[in-house]
């Protein structure tokens, strides 16, 4: 039944891409000729053309961290898998793979502009300076949420720690090997790739171990923390050739190995649905399902964080704009194929198994493992594949986080100059530096990982910058009189999902740490919304629109 529910979402994202992709192109006059930011404005730092899969490797690295894992596991567990796959697939193609491409295409546009320089000049300065907090905050998050996640299975899996390591050491010799000495990726990947797997038996050789890192507050788990961080400085103001994109482009082979092997696992294993369809429309840890699932379940189905990826460092290396469609709507399909992956690692768990009381990532690598036992390998061997394939993918995103963040903080005080670079990166890791020395608790007063504090609204926020971003799209299309249907439909439902779930964040929370940031975000986010009524009520705004049309 397992494979039977599979293959039907793997068709369905395919014929999405190819019917609902092309009828993107077209409405947005997709042209190979037309010339891309990383041409025009080439500066070989950030904006440096990338071929189609070296691209396809950083955006999705990027896009996919631990979103797509954590939220469909956490989500499965509290309602059900059917609500969450209903979710992921049809989240995926109507709304997240809709708010990918239009992000990117916009910024494309716009010479690469992010999309809150895009606000300024289709909305107002006002809107635009809003939406820059916004973004930072929202940044700020996924740093302090996916630093602890990776430290957590650092801790827990010390190889995969090892591993890390290693890969990132390969990664700098890939981006030297390819720019200063002139070999193809094509030939550089025959050298690279297979060692990134060797990485992953070196890993099980040399864990580091808890005594070889010293303790701080009495745990590993917050040393790795500052590691992190200080790996996120590095990583934010170095050139994109030398880390950002060879990291990306091996990384995305772990994780489409890991498809792979997840899919072969899952056709030859026999697994049998064990969880509930559903449970409840109501969670005592989590909330109701409506709104709780469309925020527990983001980078799976829809994620804010994409606009930001894809305005921010994917449209500056976009080479052609026909790579748009397989990097901004394909990317997004591949990321609802690892939601539905990871949510079989909880659907074919009995509701009692003890495993699904464990870290998401722990669940996670404990059906890597099951699945890919069925190809022959061992079970601790494919769990750490598992957990390794997760934790790369999170390294990937704490440095585009880092890197995106420092280009807003620069940008919101034109900050300018030689340190400029430097001095962003500081304030923005300043925050989640802060975060490791907390002590957070859950409401019954026991102690809880940051992540764990965090992600309610962590997925509130990114969720609603989708719907803040598609807000924007939606201006701009309007303004340029282009159809706005397809972005309209999935504005509404992010902003009211979002905005609900807000408020229920804050009557829940009242005004601590998490409670008085949701009600800020909520103040912040009703002002944007306002901004952009103001703008398309002005005389003339939208009367070219298709959509606004009464003949």
């Amino acid at each position: 039944m397992l494979i039977y529910i599979f293959l039907t979402a793997l068709l369905v994202f395919v014929i999405a891409y190819r019917i609902y992709g092309r009828y993107l192109d077209k409405t947005f006059d997709v042209k190979k000729d037309n010339p891309t930011p990383s041409h025009t404005d080439y500066d070989g730092v950030d904006r440096v053309p990338a071929k189609a899969p070296v691209l396809l490797g950083h955006h999705f690295s990027s896009i996919a961290g631990a979103g797509p894992v954590v939220g469909p596991i956490i989500a499965g567990i509290a309602f059900g898998w059917l609500p969450a796959l209903l979710w992921i697939v049809l989240g995926t193609i109507f709304i997240g793979g809709i708010h990918d491409y239009t992000s990117l295409m916009a910024s494309i546009r716009h010479k690469a502009k992010s999309i809150g320089e895009i606000a300024r000049i289709h909305m107002s300065p006002l809107a635009y300076r809003m939406f820059l907090i916004f973004i930072w905050l929202a940044l700020v998050y996924v740093l302090i949420v996916f630093v602890d996640l990776t430290s957590a299975g650092f801790t827990t899996s010390p190889e995969v720690g090892s591993s890390s390591i290693f890969f990132i050491l390969l990664a700098l010799a890939f981006g030297l090997t390819v720019k200063k000495f002139g070999i193809s990726i094509k030939a550089a990947s025959f050298i690279f790739v297979p060692l990134v797997f060797v990485g992953i038996y070196l890993g099980h050789l040399f864990p580091i171990s808890e005594g070889f890192l010293p303790t701080i507050m009495g745990e590993t788990s917050r040393t790795w923390n500052i590691i992190l961080i200080i790996y996120c400085l590095v990583a934010s103001i170095t050139p994109v050739w030398a880390l950002l994109q060879p990291r990306d482009y091996l990384s995305s082979f772990l994780l489409y190995a890991s498809l792979l092997g997840s899919f072969i696992g899952i056709l030859i294993g026999g697994f049998e649905i064990r969880y509930p369809m559903f449970t409840s429309w109501s969670n005592i840890d989590r909330g109701t399902l409506f709104p709780i699932l469309f925020i527990t379940i983001a980078c799976g189905a829809c994620s804010g964080f994409h606009s930001i990826v894809a305005s921010g460092t994917t449209s500056k290396q976009l080479n052609n704009e026909c790579d748009a469609r397989p990097i901004g709507y394909g990317a997004m399909l591949l990321e609802g194929l690892v939601a539905v992956i990871s949510l079989f690692t909880v659907v074919m768990l009995a509701s009692n198994n003890e495993i699904l009381k464990s870290n998401p990532l722990e669940i996670y690598g404990n059906g890597l493992g099951n699945f890919m036992q069925s190809l022959g390998l061992p079970f601790e061997t494919g769990k750490s594949f598992g957990i390794l394939a997760v934790s790369t993918f999170l390294l990937t995103t704490l440095d585009t986080s880092t890197r995106l963040a420092r280009y807003i903080f620069e940008e919101f005080f034109n900050i300018q100059g030689k340190y400029a670079r430097l001095i962003a990166t500081i304030v923005t890791l300043s925050l989640p530096l802060a975060f490791n020395f907390m002590v957070l608790h859950d409401a019954s007063g026991n102690p809880i990982p940051a992540w764990q504090a965090v992600w309610p609204v962590f997925g509130a926020t990114n969720q609603l910058l989708a719907g803040l971003a598609l807000l924007v799209v939606f201006v701009w299309l309007s303004k340029k009189g282009k159809p706005t249907f397809f972005v309209v439909i999935p504005m509404i439902f992010m902003l009211v999902m979002t905005i609900w779930a807000l408020i229920q964040l804050v009557y829940q929370s009242g005004f601590d740490v998490i409670g008085s940031i949701a009600f800020f975000l909520l103040c912040l986010s009703i002002l944007l919304i306002i901004e952009a009524a103001r703008t398309l009520l002005k005389p003339g705004a939208i009367k070219n629109n298709p959509a606004f049309r009464r003949d």
